[in-house]
């Protein structure tokens, strides 16, 4: 590249500079399209899906109505005393009443489309009035036992639907509806026999080419699909259908590569029935109109491109010229032999060298620049003693003054780092300019939001000298504050005669920072010297043994008080040492952590999932603080032993109402919204309390209460099961075998011959 002109690497970056985000804009736009178009294609295919699913809802729901239009007539009321065949055949006038009925499921199978077959059935009769077969027996018509079992799980007054296949080898969606006392005087059943094909016709999409339809239950089996070889069959064995019916969306679209061809799938699930509508079509045939675009805009791309070519070239020979002319001019002007080589290699080599002058020259300036002032004061208070310290320390006596911000946790949350720097720049210049003439001040940064300030001054009128510096130190938490935003704590160290004590100093006012926990943040301390025994040690395991009381009584109030009661024991105490502070709080903690885990009661929300509370507590700057944190955890502890209570409570009374009344038909949702909380709420304490389900525990009350009627009445199976809250008895049967693994009268049999 070094050997190549100027003018046609300049006309190669202007072409790149163009051609290459034209091709990249080009590339983005058309993928885009594509992107849009297949969102949009997938969005209208659902939406077709969803037209279809509800034109077949509407269909099934108008059949459903008619149907109970039907029951509720008294067209079946002629007819419920004839219990047998050969008691409709009687007399001609049964034969009319039985022929009425016949005429009315007539009438039902023409209201909607794609109605095979219908037919009547009333309890413990011995025939069936149909459509197809008239008026026959149940010998000769097909069996009707799965009624039974469809209409198991049956509550309320609706009907179900039933996939299945005829003994004729059709395909038919059944609709079932029990007719009992709430919907008709006669006890019996209406089935309604909708063709399969039917279905499929409300569910097809002609207009779009390489489409398919297919209709689930809930349980994935095929109820409507082209291939009827697949009816009934399990709809999750096709391609990408478990895929997308186990996602949890009751809606959506996908896109699958299927035998090499891009398809888009798009699923619904019916509110009412719970079935799924699934379509899928190629996006080859839907797709032609964007990718012939697509083909369009890089034909135009490409034009474009070439005129950018040529537009380049005249660019860069009209841009490269004054530059070419500098060239020459250094050439003819300077020394430098750089042969072969084009304009840009050129201008490199001359500056390379200028970089090379400048550089040591910057670093002349820079061992000459060196702030050899804080880099004494930092060697100071290390204990070291820097080269030419008289220089920076003229006088003999030192004292050393930390000032510290106070909530720095919080200062440092609410500023990021560059605006800490500044801020201790400008706090660093205003300290030192704030001490009166006489006194040398040097401030330098320490750590964890504390700047030192290394005081230097003569011995004479050393009151005076002391009320100075106490005004500077007032100017200094005023500065501050009105910077910061923070209130800051001043601590003043002894009076040092040698340099070697600085770094001694330094400690004594890092421990007079401490106090701040008891004299409140803001405040200015100056050293002063202390026995050893005098710092008196308080112990608060009453007020431990107290609090603890309290947690377990729920009571709050008596909480506060104790912490209250603590923050004054201590504040009381003007020797006491911050150690011995800290040990109080972190031990009232623990001991609370330790009688809650005792208790058996989880610690890890409340307290552990904080962070580490011992760190937070030893951060903490005053009195204030800490009491102020430690009441938030008890309010958070109380608060949640409260909601564990509660939570018992409500299952407590919702197992006694399913005592109370389990012989009655319950709907667990309407349960819920008369105890005034969710139904996944109800759920879950009934089993946290049981450990069973609520159906099961239902159930099981249920089957309880029919072993004692068995074993000490003479009812019988019928009549139990209405005692206990079966309307069925094949229900009881069920559930019966379900929990003692036989039959009533088995388990009945089984007990007298052991008694």
């Amino acid at each position: 590249m070094k050997k190549i002109p100027m003018m046609l690497q300049l006309a190669l970056i202007l072409f790149c500079v163009m051609a290459i985000p034209t091709a990249i804009l080009t590339w983005y736009s058309g993928e885009q399209i594509i992107e849009n178009s297949e969102k949009a294609i997938g969005e209208s295919s659902l939406a077709g899906l969803n037209a279809n699913r509800k034109l077949n809802e509407n269909a099934l729901a108008n059949l459903a109505q008619d149907t109970a239009r039907l029951a509720a007539t008294n067209v079946f009321e002629s007819i419920r005393s004839f219990a047998t065949y050969n008691e409709v055949n009687s007399t001609y006038n049964n034969v009319s009443k039985a022929l009425s009925v016949l005429d009315e499921l007539r009438n039902l199978n023409r209201r909607v489309d794609g109605v095979n077959s219908s037919y009547f059935y009333l309890n413990n009769s011995d025939y069936v009035i149909s459509t197809d077969n008239g008026v026959t027996t149940l010998e000769r018509y097909e069996p009707i036992e799965w009624t039974t079992e469809a209409l198991a799980g049956q509550r309320g007054i609706s009907g179900v639907w039933v996939p299945r296949k005829l003994e004729s080898g059709e395909h038919v969606v059944s609709y079932v509806y029990p007719l009992n006392r709430l919907s008709s005087p006669t006890s019996g059943l209406i089935v309604v026999n909708m063709e399969e094909s039917q279905i499929g016709k409300y569910l097809d999409t002609p207009e779009v080419a390489g489409s398919s339809s297919l209709l689930l239950g809930p349980d994935g089996k095929v109820i409507s699909y082209s291939d009827k070889s697949l009816l009934l069959t399990d709809g999750f064995e096709l391609p990408f259908v478990k895929e997308m019916l186990t996602q949890g969306d009751a809606e959506g679209y996908i896109f699958r590569e299927l035998d090499g061809k891009r398809m888009v799938y798009a699923w619904s699930r019916s509110a009412l029935s719970g079935w799924w509508n699934v379509s899928w079509s190629s996006m080859d045939e839907l797709m032609s109109e964007s990718r012939e675009m697509q083909g369009n805009i890089i034909l135009l791309t490409g034009a474009i491109i070439l005129l950018g070519t040529v537009l380049a070239v005249v660019i860069a020979t009209w841009l490269s010229r004054p530059l070419r002319q500098l060239v020459r001019t250094i050439r003819s002007k300077s020394d430098l032999e750089v042969a072969g080589r084009n304009e840009l290699a050129f201008l490199d080599t001359a500056f390379k060298r200028m970089q090379e002058e400048e550089e040591g020259l910057f670093q002349l300036l820079q061992e000459r620049e060196q702030d050899t002032r804080s880099f004494a004061v930092h060697r100071l208070l290390r204990g070291e003693l820097p080269p030419r310290l008289a220089e920076v320390f003229p006088e003999a006596y030192y004292k050393v003054v930390v000032v510290s911000i106070d909530q720095y946790r919080r200062y440092v949350g609410n500023t990021n780092v560059e605006t800490r720097s500044y801020h201790r720049y400008l706090l660093n210049t205003k300290y030192e300019s704030l001490f009166p003439e006489g006194i040398v001040a040097h401030s330098v940064y320490h750590t964890d939001g504390c700047m030192v300030i290394v005081l230097n001054f003569a011995q004479d009128e050393q009151e005076d000298k002391h009320e100075l510096i106490h005004r500077a130190l007032e100017m200094i938490g005023d500065e501050s504050s009105a910077l910061l935003g923070h209130t800051v704590t001043v601590g003043v160290s002894d009076v040092a005669d040698a340099p070697e004590m600085v770094a001694e100093r330094l400690f004594e006012a890092m421990e007079l920072i401490k106090q701040r926990i008891i004299n409140g943040a803001g405040s200015i301390m100056y050293w002063q010297d202390e026995e050893e025994h005098s710092h008196k040690y308080i112990d608060t395991e009453s007020n431990e043994r107290r609090i603890l009381n309290f947690l377990d009584a729920g009571d709050l109030d008596g909480i506060y008080k104790e912490l209250q009661t603590i923050r004054c024991l201590i504040s009381a105490e003007k020797h006491i040492s911050y150690d011995n502070i800290m040990f109080i709080y972190h031990q009232l903690m623990g001991a609370t952590i330790k009688h809650l885990r005792e208790n058996h009661i989880a610690t890890g929300r409340m307290i552990m999932g904080k962070g580490d509370i011992y760190t937070i507590l030893a951060g903490m700057d005053t009195l204030d603080e800490l009491e102020e944190y430690l009441r938030d955890i008890f309010r958070e502890i109380i608060q949640n032993l409260d909601h564990n209570t509660t939570e018992i409570n409500h299952g407590e009374r919702i197992v006694q109402y399913l005592k109370d009344h389990y012989r009655e038909e319950i709907v667990l949702k309407d349960m819920s919204n008369e105890f005034g909380i969710s139904y996944s709420y109800m759920r879950k304490v009934v089993y946290d309390l049981t450990g069973k389900s609520m159906i099961d525990y239902l159930n099981q009350l249920r089957i309880e209460k029919a072993k004692e009627l068995l074993l000490d009445t003479d009812l019988t199976i019928k009549q139990i099961a209405t005692e206990v809250g079966y309307y069925n008895v094949q229900s009881f049967n069920r559930f019966f075998r379900k929990y003692e693994g036989m039959p009533p009268s088995s388990y009945k049999s089984a007990k007298s011959k052991n008694t």
